[in-house]
């Protein structure tokens, strides 16, 4: 699909968020201003979440609580992460992802990971993969979402 603005990518992320439950892992594609943190804000405002969304870079992951979830659905917490600078401390990226232990998270939170490509998927037994690229003369976006099931 096609998206002009970042309010759109937003509300692809919002109409997302009405499938997820505790226990989704997304895991969202894309370059440097793609619209990935976008995405997520999208969904935090479809889980009803509490807290501003905004890219944990610096802090690699940031859990946001359940708030009220539109449409009556069952609350459920976020875990927003960042995956972009895992493995430049001199540790592998799979030790620092280890160490966030995700997999214990996922069992109350829907958990969202950029630049998690390649690197978490092991996490659980399938994903919603979200691909988003930007065309840097128009700013329009591209994105594609998918479940992934585990090999």
């Amino acid at each position: 699909m096609l998206l002009a603005a970042v309010e759109d990518t937003e509300q692809v992320g919002y109409r997302l968020a009405q499938t997820l439950v505790a226990g989704d892992l997304v895991v969202l594609d894309g370059p440097l201003g793609a619209g990935k943190t976008a995405m997520t804000r999208g969904i935090a405002a479809g889980l009803g979440v509490t807290g501003r969304v905004s890219s944990p870079t610096f802090v690699i992951a940031r859990e946001h609580r359940p708030g009220e979830r539109p449409g009556g659905l069952p609350p459920v917490a976020l875990v927003h992460v960042d995956a972009y600078r895992l493995g430049m401390t001199g540790q592998s990226a799979l030790d620092e992802l280890d160490a966030l232990d995700l997999d214990s998270d996922l069992a109350d939170a829907v958990v969202v990971v950029e630049w998690g490509e390649g690197l978490v998927e092991a996490l659980s037994d399938g994903h919603i993969a979200v691909r988003i690229r930007r065309d840097p003369d128009t700013d329009v976006r591209r994105v594609r979402v998918s479940r992934v099931a585990a090999p």
